[in-house]
């Protein structure tokens, strides 16, 4: 394992935009060989998954009054509130693919470092979360291309009810009435020696930790060149740092159907003229390395009845553009009838 510098001229960077977007230049684009490891600090910003309505998981008037970023990450999962009391760790994968999807894999060495701090409760839970005493510090994504992953997560984060707005049905799912009642901090489980840690302190003793090091100079790493930089900027200005990619379109339309599945909650938006789905868009927080458009255009012009949709769903890959959730269940979503 190696480190990949993520400084620039000799600066850490905190901006949202830019840290999010590392991963897709370093899995589709710099390519080293082995298991490469990013770990970096943001200013204030909301990240929502690739698959989200950023209209309906934030607080955007609030995010605007703040100066709180927007950022899209390049995987799925849920919507996350960072600032600078978080570190953002991310496994950069090249070669052997074994361990996607594989989340315990990704947080054990996060819950092994914080055991030997001193906090026992520490654990992989769930599809993709950490957690202490029952509650989630930390939930962790996967993005896939090729032979190629990104894995990781954000650890010590603050809650931030007041910015975002999860899903009813997915906390009614978990049998939670607020966000604030799942969610916890690492620092108050921290023995008194390290309260007094900040996030750097923090992130140091984490990565001197993961490669098993008493120093930072003593990491094998790899610095990010002009070269990388310009690259990494280039796709900031034609896709990753744009308001299409980051907000995308609010579609507006009359229906709005949502549930939460054990792969994550799905959304649909659509509307229906003529007792037929004339526009629809799919979002959610789930996780796929296919194309959950081919759902949305196999719905399109189809019979609003349980039978049609069924019919045109079952035309689709929907695990290899979904993710483990069968025709009937999204079916019985669309009628409303879950």
């Amino acid at each position: 394992m190696f480190l990949i510098d993520t400084s620039r001229n000799g600066q850490p960077v905190y901006n949202a935009l830019v840290n999010q977007s590392l991963d897709a230049y370093l899995i589709n684009d710099l390519h080293l060989e082995g298991h490469g490891l990013i770990c970096y600090i943001n200013d204030p910003a909301v990240i929502i998954g690739r698959y989200q309505n950023a209209y309906a998981e934030v607080n955007l008037n609030y995010m605007k009054e703040h100066q709180i970023q927007l950022v899209r990450r390049t995987s799925g999962g849920g919507a996350v509130y960072h600032d600078r009391g978080n570190v953002i760790f991310e496994n950069i994968v090249v070669g052997d693919t074994s361990g996607f999807r594989d989340f315990q894999r990704v947080g054990a060495p996060i819950v092994d470092a914080l055991h030997d701090l001193g906090i026992k409760d520490a654990e992989v839970r769930g599809r993709n979360d950490m957690a202490i005493n029952g509650k989630k510090f930390s939930g962790m994504a996967m993005v896939k291309k090729g032979d190629a992953y990104a894995a990781g997560g954000d650890l010590n984060g603050e809650v931030a009810s007041t910015v975002l707005t999860p899903d009813i049905g997915k906390l009614e799912a978990k049998g939670i009435k607020s966000v604030d009642a799942r969610i916890t901090n690492i620092k108050p489980y921290l023995p008194a020696q390290y309260q007094s840690w900040t996030s750097e302190d923090f992130k140091n003793y984490l990565l001197c930790h993961l490669f098993g090091v008493e120093r930072l100079a003593d990491i094998p790493t790899y610095h990010l060149t002009d070269q990388d930089w310009a690259a990494i900027d280039a796709r900031l200005d034609n896709l990753y740092g744009t308001d299409e990619w980051n907000y995308g379109h609010n579609p507006g339309f009359s229906h709005y159907v949502s549930h939460h599945f054990p792969i994550g909650t799905v959304s649909f938006n659509f509307n229906v003229e003529n007792r037929h789905i004339s526009e629809i868009r799919l979002f959610g927080d789930f996780f796929t390395t296919g194309d959950p458009h081919l759902i949305e255009a196999a719905l399109v012009g189809v019979e609003y009845s349980a039978e049609a949709i069924k019919t045109a769903l079952s035309k689709v890959d929907i695990e290899q553009n979904l993710s483990a959730v069968s025709v009937d269940e999204l079916t019985a979503l669309l009628m409303r009838v879950l």
